[in-house]
């Protein structure tokens, strides 16, 4: 008879990771006027929702870009919303996030691309192709210990080594 070799114990399959969605459009999509810069001061942030999110999270940060502009010569993204600190139990952000520094929750919205705290609303022009507005969700293992003047580099440089997943959604805008 031949000995049987044992087999190794099949692993399972990873679940879905970090998942970022809105109602407001679909993923790909082109993004509605009421959250662009056509729709003027009344711009809001759309409700963004997220699933599977990994364990031991303790927060979130949000970075919305829009990375084919270059303005005057220079690699860095447009930013139209930096937010972070966000608790590790929340499963959203509504529609109409205020223009506050420091939200009740704790959650801190950074200055965007013109100097003004919280969402910037999309405003790419007319000619040329749409634009790809990438909102970046990241799930961390801590609070990153920075305030409202923080920039874009200071959030990432603080969230180094304490990503435990990352989801994206992607929006298209021009005038």
């Amino acid at each position: 008879m031949f000995a049987q070799v044992p087999q190794p114990a099949a692993t399972p399959a990873p679940g879905p990771g970090l998942t970022l969605t809105t109602s407001a459009f679909e993923d790909g999509s082109i993004i509605p006027n009421k959250y662009t810069q056509v729709a003027g001061a009344s711009a809001v942030s759309p409700k963004l929702e997220w699933t599977h999110v990994p364990a031991n999270t303790v927060s979130f940060a949000l970075i919305l870009n829009d990375p084919d502009t270059s303005i005057q010569k220079h690699t860095e993204e447009v930013l139209h919303w930096l937010i972070f600190n966000i608790p590790g139990s929340a499963q959203e952000l509504p529609e109409a996030v205020p223009a506050t520094a420091q939200l009740p929750d704790g959650t801190i919205q950074g200055k965007n691309r013109r100097g003004g705290v919280g969402y910037m609303g999309m405003g790419a022009g007319a000619a040329g192709p749409y634009h790809h507005y990438t909102f970046e969700l990241f799930a961390l293992d801590k609070k990153l210990e920075l305030g409202p003047d923080s920039t874009r580099e200071d959030v990432l440089k603080a969230m180094d080594g304490h990503i435990l997943g990352k989801g994206v959604l992607v929006g298209r805008f021009h005038r």
